[in-house]
Parts: structure tokens; sequence; C-alpha cells
């Protein structure tokens, strides 16, 4: 389901407007007043500079939801700010390498593979045709002029790994990583197991299904995973619940050893222009790691439990969960510091940390994990939901084509 938000392009990074999208019938389609049980709207509101960044920098953003359940397409539609849903049961990590797509769920990994050929079906073929569009064989990997969307996803790979609590993926030299974060360890999926464990902390002696560390995000630098966030650093399960507020830590895979200490709930570790970045959730900030003297630097403190971190240039993309005062969150500075969080994504500049755009989310969505910058992509999607689509969509390596005739090629 899409969300555009009808906003004026000529409003100010400040000013915002309101749109709504609730999802399964309305009051006029069910002949009546809407039941008490309908899920909430998916409500959000954006300021005009949001899609002006990404409409500059020819790309679109990748969000998840687990609580939501949705994957969230963000991207530029004429100057205001398309906010497209596809369903997913507990999505939290994404990993973007190329033409593929990672998505971690609630007890496996989905891998989509872009296939730019099916957006001529996206935008309806006949009519695009009819009203000049260039509907010729496009070249391979891209999808054919005149297009309005330029990226499909179709499923291609899905791998079981049971309830493992995926947080953190990357593709690292063509491989997936994952951080299991149930079995405290980074993982890679395996042709004849639920998971291959790659690595895990020296002080979590044993490998079960504890959560002992809350390990949560992963950094990749030099084509390596060099670093991972946890919440503690003790064996014992769930022992990080004890010291939300200062348990927090970096460490660093290759030299086993931790290299920040007294982090409250640190995430979304990020290699970035020869500098650490991460956020620490528990105050809401986003800020970067001296390694010489293990210090974090915060930069800007935003309105939320900051998780999920994408770089666009010299901008840093942060999301942002309301998280209520619950025993998971209760006793963090953020929570002490606000009484109100919000939920959505800032545009942050990397030199100044000034906000220079968001998009807040309401109702429906209250938390994020992953937020992905699909770069080169202005109006990408998504296809889980479409049988049809997918049932007729086939890809064949290039050497089968010539024996393919003409009418079904495209």
């Amino acid at each position: 389901m899409t969300e555009p938000n009808p906003y004026a392009s000529s409003a100010g990074p400040g000013r915002e407007r309101a749109a709504e999208e609730r999802p399964g019938a309305t009051a006029a389609e069910s002949g009546g007043d809407a039941a008490a049980s309908d899920p909430p709207p998916l409500r959000s509101i954006h300021t005009a500079s949001f899609p002006q960044l990404l409409a500059e920098a020819g790309s679109s953003v990748l969000v998840t939801t687990y609580q939501a359940g949705k994957l969230v397409i963000l991207r530029n539609d004429g100057g205001v700010l398309n906010t497209h849903f596809r369903n997913f049961l507990k999505p939290m990590g994404l990993a973007i390498e190329g033409r593929r797509l990672a998505i971690g769920a609630s007890v496996d990994i989905l891998e989509f593979h872009n296939v730019p050929a099916v957006c001529r079906r996206l935008d309806g073929a006949e009519n695009q045709r009819d009203a000049g569009g260039d509907w010729s064989s496009a070249a391979a990997g891209e999808a054919p002029r005149g297009a309005r969307h330029d990226a499909c996803f179709l499923p291609r790979w899905s791998h079981t790994t049971g309830n493992v609590q995926i947080h953190e993926m990357a593709y690292v030299d063509g491989e997936l990583w994952f951080v299991n974060t149930a079995f405290s360890c980074l993982a890679t999926r395996s042709d004849d197991n639920s998971f291959t464990p790659r690595w895990r902390p020296w002080f979590v002696p044993q490998l079960m299904p504890g959560d002992c560390c809350h390990l949560n995000g992963l950094a990749v630098r030099d084509g390596r995973v060099r670093y991972v966030t946890a919440l503690g650093d003790s064996g014992e399960p769930e022992s990080w619940r004890r010291n939300k507020r200062d348990g927090g830590v970096v460490i660093d895979v290759e030299a086993n050893a931790i290299v920040a200490r007294g982090l409250s709930m640190p995430h979304s570790p990020r290699w970035y222009r020869n500098r650490l970045w991460l956020l620490e959730s528990g105050d809401g900030s986003l800020g970067s790691v001296d390694l010489t003297t293990g210090r974090y630097e915060p930069i800007v403190r935003l309105p939320g439990f900051t998780r999920g971190l994408s770089f666009l240039g010299p901008l840093a993309l942060v999301g942002l969960s309301q998280v209520r005062e619950t025993a998971v969150f209760s006793g963090i500075p953020l929570v002490e510091r606000l009484a109100e969080r919000t939920c959505g994504v800032w545009a942050v500049h990397l030199e100044t940390g000034q906000s220079l755009g968001f998009v807040k989310f309401q109702d429906a969505v209250q938390e994020i994990f992953a937020v992905e910058v699909l770069r080169g992509s202005r109006y990408p999607d998504l296809i889980n939901h479409d049988l049809d689509l997918i049932g007729k969509s086939y890809v064949l390596p290039q050497e089968a084509l010539c024996d393919v005739p003409g009418e079904f090629r495209r």
C-alpha cells in the first residue's frame, strides 16, 4: 500500500503536513462504521526538504519496523514524499549489495533480486506505450526507458534460521553476515544448517540461545566485519538488562577487545569516512568513537530512541523510535530527558549536527530498526504480495535467451 503525502514543495524544512492511509476496509467500503478492531492508520508527516534531499541524490530509503510488521520504502514523488508499505513478519535487519536485498525476519532471511525489466508491468506497459514511453527491451540491469519505477525487487531465496533474533546484516565479500542476537554471535547462512557461527565474544563461554549481551550491530571496515555493538559484556543469559544505562560496549572483532565502554544501549556501528560512527540509542544521540581514547563524542541528540543508520554523502539518515517506558527501556537517559518520544527518520549533517529534514511516523508505526539508503534508485518497489506478477516473471541466463521467442523476451 502507498501513502502519498500531499505537501506543498515550497514549504521550508520546519513546515509539516499530515497524510493518512488506513489498512483494511474503510467505513464506506464495509457498509458502516469501521470496526473497532481495525488496525491503526499508517500516518506520517514530513518536511518538504526530505523528498528534495532524495531527489538531489537520485536515491530512496528502506526502513524496517518489526513492531508494525512493515518494510517502508521512502521515495520522492514529484517533490513530495511517498511512503510505500510491504508486509513482513517482524522484519529487522537489511543488507544491500548490487542487485541483492536481504531482509531478516522472524524465523528466516529473505533475499530479493532487482529485476528492472518488471518495472514495465508495475507501471502498466500498455498505458506507458500509449503515452509515448519507450518499451523496447532494456539493457541488462536497467529499467525500460520511460518507466516510472526504476527498480523492482522480486523474491529469490528464503533461508530458515529459526528464531535467532536476527539484528543487523551485511554482505561481506559476497557473503551475507548477520548478528545472531539469541546465540550472541555473528553468523552466516548455511546450505544444511540453521546458521553457521563465525564469531562469538570471548566472554560468552557457550553457544546457546540466551541473548547474553544483546549483540545487535555490526560495522564493515576494509571488506571485513570489524566492529560490533552490544548492550553488555557478560556471558550470563539476558545479563545486559541489569545495566542498560551505561553497560553498552563496542568490540573490535579482529582484536577481540572492547574499544569503547560506558554507553547506553548502543546500536548501528558504521565505518564511514575513516570514522567509527554509532548511535547511543539510550541517549537518543548520533556520534563517533575516538578509537585511540575509546571516548564517544555525540554530534546531536534527537527526540527518539536512535536505531538504524545509513549515509548519503555528508548526511546521516537516522531512525528514531518512540519506545514506551517499560522494563526494557526504563532507566535510560532518553526516557528521563523526554516525556514523549518520536518515531521517524531524520537527516543530519555530519559536520554540523544540524537536522536538515525528517519524516515522522504516527499511530501504526512506533518503532524502527533498520534504515538503508538505496543509492541510484529513485522510485523502487518490492513485490511479495502479487503472486500473479511473481509467477509470470522469469529470470533466465543470458545464454538461454536466444532460445526464447522474441515476444516473450523483455
